[in-house]
Parts: structure tokens; sequence; C-alpha cells
């Protein structure tokens, strides 16, 4: 496996919870990544940055566009980003993650920071096979 230099991985975070992004945020700034934040899904499937991304960590339930749908769409375009899903309702999780490759994890809010980190290498490490 080939090392992760940390400051060139773009890590976005896909939630309508501030409070959420903003903990993601400094908590993957601390570890030396990239970090773009969206409040809802439109705004990271239309950005530019979009293709640029290494890992999405997404809400599964946000107003408007899915954490769920939001993956689909960009699959349906081509964009094959490894995904981590964060939920606030851990029901959801067993319905998750069977469909894809691409999905790397679903983890209930709040997160372990130690685990999403964890994730977050091995999305790292599956994002050559994941663009395939």
């Amino acid at each position: 496996m080939k090392q992760t230099i940390k400051n060139s991985v773009i890590i976005a975070i896909v939630d309508d919870d501030d409070s959420v992004r903003m903990a993601l945020d400094s908590l993957l700034r601390s570890f030396g990544y990239k970090v773009r934040t969206y409040s809802r899904a439109l705004q990271f499937l239309y950005a530019k940055e979009t293709a640029e991304t290494d890992c999405l960590i997404s809400d599964v339930q946000m107003p408007g566009l899915s954490g769920v749908e939001l993956h689909e769409q960009l699959i349906a375009g081509g964009i094959h980003i490894p995904t981590i899903f964060i939920t606030a309702y851990p029901e959801a999780i067993s319905h998750l993650g069977t469909h894809t490759p691409t999905v790397i994890a679903c983890l209930p809010k709040p997160c372990d920071g130690n685990k999403l980190l964890n994730y977050i290498e091995i999305a790292l490490a599956t994002k050559d096979a994941c663009s395939i």
C-alpha cells in the first residue's frame, strides 16, 4: 500500500448539522487532512471539487437529497468516491453499504474518532480500486 500524504488528501464532509460538520472538520484537520464541508448534498454534487475528493463522509438523512441518493447520483455520473456514511438512526445502518463497493462503512452518530480515522485510511487505500 502506498503511503498516504495527508495534506494532499481531500475529504468532503456532507452533513446538515453544523455542529457535526465543525467537529469532523476540526478532527480531520488536526490529523493533517484537507477538508471541505457542505451543508447539503446538492452543494457537494455540483461543486467543482467533487471529482477531486478522495473520501466522502456523508450523513444518511438530510433535507432534500439524502446521503444515499447523493452516493447513487455520484456513481451514476461515473464518480466513484469511497464513502463513509454517518447516521443518527442506527437502525438505518443495516440497510446501507450492500449495493456498492464504494461504501466503506456506516457509523452511528456520534462517531468514535479513532474508528472514523481507521475507516478513512481504509477508504484511501481502496480509492484506486473504487475508480475502476
